[in-house]
């Protein structure tokens, strides 16, 4: 691709393309964050992935390809709002608006894991049975609605109080994150899985079924057994030695390194917001210009003068056709108004000139093209402005009714000033009144009537737009018939 032709691309942008797409943009990012991990992201996934393909067979011709893909993306569509409604559900039903505007699930990096190492062996000991969810990447709050919210602080002997036998809460799990526990009492989807061992009971199984629909970690104290399990990606770690609990949920939570963690997490959303700020554009590109169209439309011309005593006598043409492409929903949008030529006279000077028509004397609004002017030139006859005095003449139309004659005719001012080119006023010697009907005439009188200006570009004074027409209409005598 030529610079000139990535120039082009880009021309024209205003700034609510640019908002429209970082506000999309923000919108997929949030959809990424609150899905990623699960399903329905890979789903979705899939549906761009076949958008995509679709739109590379469209521009190929690949008729069949496009149609199917279409119809392959309409039944996807249906398929994620029936299949992962629950999913879905639990996002909108979300606990805070923070949380579905701007919040990001974080890893277990600020939890103390010896307090909950600590606890869990202490209730293994005792053999009191302990369900414990610790949310990663994909945080549960989609899938888990019930319990209670409690935001109490960790330590050993709440998690301990939160399981003894008797405690409202100790039938459910616990959630913990970010050094809190969050929730208790909560109850986790089963997993359906046939082939699990006889040996698990009621709490493995709601363990499993969590993890196959997130990537959190599980800790399982057995009620009957004593014995402490570690339940991630759908699978069942006895842990044999009381010692390496900690150990071991360090090594599923991100390791000793919690920092470094984090960092990773830090790229993988930065990479993530840039890989949607970049679809976004590529969609807005894809729809803007493949809904690209002409239209023309005939707009006026202006001339700016630079000095007031310049009076354009003639111009060859008073608009211009221009030919204009842009995507359909603004050509659809635009009005005349907005669009104006505008042609400086600088430089020019009293007589005829040409002058041209140019891209940069076409003013369109952001995200319209230019692509030809019709016509390109215009001629202009310029003069400067004068003034001179000048007599004026009644003009009359028709004849008196029979029998009456007019006897006297004065107009008053005799004279007037015309203000006009220099070219015009050079060849003016009279200035005459408007038409006066001589048939509505009877008696004596007078009139105020307009003067009439030839070329139209000049003007009387202010003083003298009209003036007065005094007659004198006397009845004709015998004698003046014989004469005549």
């Amino acid at each position: 691709m030529s610079m000139e032709q990535f120039s082009l691309m880009f021309s024209g942008w205003r700034w609510q393309d640019l908002l429209d797409i970082v506000f999309n943009a923000y919108i997929l990012f949030r959809l990424y964050v609150l899905f990623r991990g699960t399903n329905v992201l890979r789903v979705l996934l899939a549906v761009v992935a076949m958008w995509i393909i679709g739109r590379t067979a469209n521009a190929m011709g690949l008729v069949i390809t496009n149609w199917v893909m279409q119809g392959v993306i309409t039944v996807a569509t249906f398929i994620i709002i029936i299949v992962f409604r629950n999913e879905i559900s639990g996002v909108v039903r979300t606990r805070s608006l923070g949380f579905f505007l701007w919040e990001i699930p974080r890893t277990q990096v600020n939890t103390p894991v010896h307090i909950i190492s600590d606890a869990v062996v202490k209730l293994a000991a005792a053999k009191i049975g302990a369900l414990i969810v610790m949310p990663l990447k994909t945080g549960v709050d989609s899938i888990v609605s019930s319990g209670a919210d409690i935001n109490a602080s960790l330590s050993r002997e709440m998690l301990v109080n939160i399981f003894w036998p008797g405690a409202p809460l100790h039938d459910g799990a616990a959630v913990i994150q970010r050094g809190k526990i969050t929730r208790a009492g909560t109850i986790l989807p089963l997993s359906q899985n046939r082939h699990l061992a006889s040996k698990y009971g009621t709490r493995h199984r709601a363990a499993l079924g969590l993890t196959e629909q997130s990537d959190a970690l599980v800790i399982v104290v057995s009620e009957e057994r004593g014995r402490i399990s570690l339940v991630k990606d759908n699978r069942i770690h006895e842990v044999r030695n009381p010692g390496e609990v900690e150990t071991l949920i360090k090594q599923y939570t991100g390791g000793p390194e919690p920092v470094r963690k984090m960092r990773r997490q830090t790229r993988e959303l930065i990479v993530a917001a840039m890989v949607c700020l970049l679809c976004t554009a590529g969609l807005w590109l894809s729809f803007s210009r493949g809904m690209e169209t002409l239209a023309n439309y005939d707009v006026p011309i202006e001339f700016i003068k630079p000095e007031k005593k310049m009076n354009i006598i003639y111009a060859s043409a008073s608009r211009s056709r221009l030919l204009i492409s842009g995507a359909r929903p603004l050509i659809n949008a635009l009005s005349p108004d907005q669009m104006s030529i505008k042609i400086s006279l600088d430089g020019t000077s009293v007589g005829k000139n040409q002058l041209a028509i140019t891209r940069k004397n076409v003013q369109l609004p952001p995200g319209i093209r230019l692509k030809n002017i019709e016509p390109d030139q215009v001629e202009l006859t310029l003069d400067t402005m004068a003034e001179k005095q000048v007599p004026v003449q009644a003009d009359f139309s028709g004849k008196l009714p029979d029998g009456l004659t007019m006897t006297r005719i004065q107009v008053v001012p005799e004279t007037v000033n015309i203000i006009g080119g220099e070219l015009s006023l050079d060849s003016l010697t009279t200035v005459f009144t408007e038409k006066i009907p001589l048939e509505e005439l009877t008696t004596s009188g007078l009139v105020n009537v307009a003067l009439v200006m030839s070329p139209a570009t000049l003007r009387p004074d202010d003083k003298h737009k009209k003036v007065q027409v005094r007659y004198t209409i006397s009845e004709r005598s015998p004698d003046d018939d014989i004469q005549g």
